[in-house]
């Protein structure tokens, strides 16, 4: 299993323990979203996915973008913890000073994206990510569990719990 953690976070991620803690291998690369470019990221991602003979993809927050990204492009289903799926608008809001214009066609590619491969959990009081009524209109309510009092850390949802329940 891939788990890909957000903008400025950890490897180590709330994500990686609920993982680790329902007895999954995780692989958890430390990614610096600023050094590389958006699609030298995708790149840089699915070939990891393919050496590590990836089955599912993790994604929090920036990596939620990223984890979707890649079920387009490869069909590898997806589990997203408040995703950040309008990349282009967020990161310049949180100090990005990259060219965000390839996000904008990496966004383009969602369109290949097979929802009923992609679940999500959201925190109902995130303070960081304010698009979430996009994502829950895009991949369906019924693709999405909304902690109305979770905030933007993924320690502030159940992950472990939420985990067991849809990854088989």
């Amino acid at each position: 299993m891939l788990n890909l953690h957000g903008y400025g976070g950890s490897a180590e991620n709330a994500a990686f323990a609920a993982l680790k803690a329902n007895g999954h291998d995780v692989v958890s690369p430390q990614n610096d979203y600023d050094a590389v470019s958006p699609r030298e990221m995708v790149i840089k991602l699915n070939k990891l996915a393919a050496d590590e003979s990836i089955g599912l993809i993790v994604g929090t927050s920036l990596g939620g973008f990223y984890a979707a990204v890649l079920s387009a492009e490869t069909g590898l289903p997806a589990v997203l913890v408040n995703p950040c799926l309008m990349a282009f608008y967020h990161l310049p809001l949180l100090g990005y000073t990259g060219d965000i214009s390839e996000f904008i066609g990496l966004f383009g590619e969602l369109e290949d994206l097979d929802k009923s491969r992609i679940c999500a959990i959201i925190g109902g009081s995130d303070e960081v990510v304010t698009t979430h009524s996009f994502t829950r209109g895009y991949l369906g309510e019924e693709r999405v569990t909304v902690i109305p009092a979770g905030k933007h850390s993924g320690a502030t949802l159940p992950l472990a719990e939420y985990f067991g329940k849809v990854i088989k």
